[in-house]
């Protein structure tokens, strides 16, 4: 199992078009191999002492948190779509993109303990 994060700032008033984004984006990762993307929008969100969601990415007053992962089989599957990105012409975004995201934080991560499964 591998698996990658983002951090976006959205917009309160652009709930549903990220849905939509997300959703248009989530079948394709599914056709590239992803077992599962889960997006989650901010319910509570404190502000901390040193650092928080929020200050990581700048969130503006108006902007609500999202905290979303995708789980894919391995490494290699991650990498093979990223390489896809550029040649897939269905990766290009249709009209706005609901956040900004050059304020996005994405990492990718190699799971060392899940409730879930075995991590093979």
């Amino acid at each position: 199992m591998y698996v990658v994060g983002f951090i976006i700032p959205v917009p309160e008033g652009k709930l549903e078009a990220y849905r939509d984004w997300s959703t248009r984006a989530g079948e394709l990762l599914t056709e590239y191999g992803c077992l599962e993307i889960v997006e989650a929008w901010e319910d509570n969100v404190p502000d901390g002492t040193h650092t928080d969601f929020r200050r990581a990415v700048d969130a503006k007053p108006d902007e609500k948190i999202v905290f979303s992962w995708q789980k894919w089989p391995d490494k290699a599957s991650v990498d093979a779509v990223e390489r896809a990105m550029s040649e897939d012409p269905r990766f290009d975004p249709p009209g706005e993109i609901p956040f900004d995201h050059k304020r996005l934080i994405m990492g990718c991560f190699r799971p060392i303990m899940s409730t879930l499964s075995d991590l093979e």
